[in-house]
């Protein structure tokens, strides 16, 4: 019982990361109809930022308290990925709003590549430590253990995902964004602004992915150039998952897949005598997306945006 609690953490912590990045992936394509398949390298840049905050912080603020150095780096990073992702979204993906949909994903890959090499560029090859900042004494929940770092991860992820909601169903952006989702014409017609709507969709999104990026660099204790391409990778999984332009679904195929991940690895490990164990725990996300798309091809929610035939 205690390993499956453990397990059961384990898997929310991770999906709670994975569905923060995945609702970036399910705005754009709801709003655009595309795929930003750079999205995971803005959760690295905001990793990378948030950790040269701490740095800085470290050397002039060093007896803050480690939550409050960590909420400095979020907030810190979140403009930075803003910046980022309306740059990306202005530069490689506004031209291609009516191109084939093959240009847009071959750009979104062009751009994950430049982006990596430029952030290598100002922060190096090698991954960078991050620095011991909060107390690392595990919290026992019911036999299992819990650090201070992972509480405030499920909290901010939590809170962010509810933030979320809240603007997509009260607010006048929020309506304009479902509009747009739902007839882009139409919305224009009643007086809807899409590039604003549109900027506003990569900058949510980026938001999301900076709170992500330095809870996962926290997290794992470390950050580099190239981390962002698997958990985008499976990030975007996950929205599939759920359902892709479903925001509710990004959430639920984030938690899935972490769990997932988290139990087969440990699980399934252990019946194959370590053969199948956490080194190879993305075979059961990708195994588990393959089935579901097979049997439910909208994903496990279905899709809310309207076709646009």
């Amino acid at each position: 019982m205690d390993t499956f609690i453990q397990q059961i953490i384990n898997g929310l912590v991770l999906g709670s990361m994975y569905a923060l990045v995945a609702l970036g992936y399910t705005m754009v394509y709801g709003v655009l109809n595309l795929i930003n398949f750079a999205h995971g390298d803005v959760l690295m840049v905001g990793a990378m930022a948030g950790l040269s905050i701490l740095k800085l912080l470290q050397v002039v603020a060093p007896d803050l308290p480690g939550i409050v150095k960590l909420m400095i780096a979020i907030l810190g990073a979140i403009p930075v990925c803003i910046a980022v992702n309306v740059l990306i979204e202005r530069v490689a993906y506004r031209k291609l709003r009516n191109a084939p949909r093959l240009a847009p994903l071959i750009t979104a890959i062009g751009v994950s590549i430049l982006v990596q090499t430029f952030s290598m560029m100002i922060w190096g090859r090698s991954p960078i430590p991050f620095p011991v900042i909060m107390s690392s004494t595990p919290i026992s929940i019911g036999g299992a253990v819990i650090s201070q770092t992972q509480i405030l991860l499920l909290a901010l992820a939590t809170l962010a995902m509810v933030g979320l909601v809240l603007l997509v169903e009260k607010t006048k952006m929020g309506r304009a964004m479902r509009a747009t989702a739902e007839n882009p014409r139409v919305a224009g017609l009643m007086g809807v602004d899409s590039n604003k709507v549109i900027v506003a969709t990569f900058a949510i999104g980026a938001a999301l992915a900076a709170i992500a990026g330095v809870m996962w660099a926290a997290n794992y204790s470390s950050a580099q150039f190239a981390m962002g391409f698997v958990p985008g990778l499976k990030a975007f999984s996950a929205a599939v998952l759920g359902g892709i332009g479903n925001i509710y679904g990004a959430m639920v195929g984030g938690i899935i897949l972490g769990l997932i991940e988290s139990l087969g690895a440990g699980y399934i490990g252990d019946l194959t005598g370590g053969v199948l164990g956490s080194h190879y725990q993305d075979i059961f996300a990708f195994v588990v997306l393959i089935i579901v798309l097979t049997l439910r091809p909208s994903g496990i929610m279905g899709e809310r945006v309207a076709d646009r035939a």
